[in-house]
């Protein structure tokens, strides 16, 4: 997932993770708790098929 795909997908505006990622601003910890919970229960990212299944 890109940080296009990543931000739609969150609905975080695009600006608000490039500055997260420049260490500009920073994501608040329960933000970050959040959407690793989600990715992991969603199985978002690497090693996701679209069937939803780890390989």
């Amino acid at each position: 997932m890109n940080r296009k795909e990543l931000c739609d997908y969150f609905m975080i505006p695009y600006r608000t993770v490039t500055e997260w990622e420049r260490d500009n601003r920073h994501a608040p910890e329960y933000v970050l708790r959040l959407l690793e919970y989600y990715i992991r229960m969603e199985k978002i990212g690497k090693g996701a098929h679209e069937d939803g299944k780890q390989g």
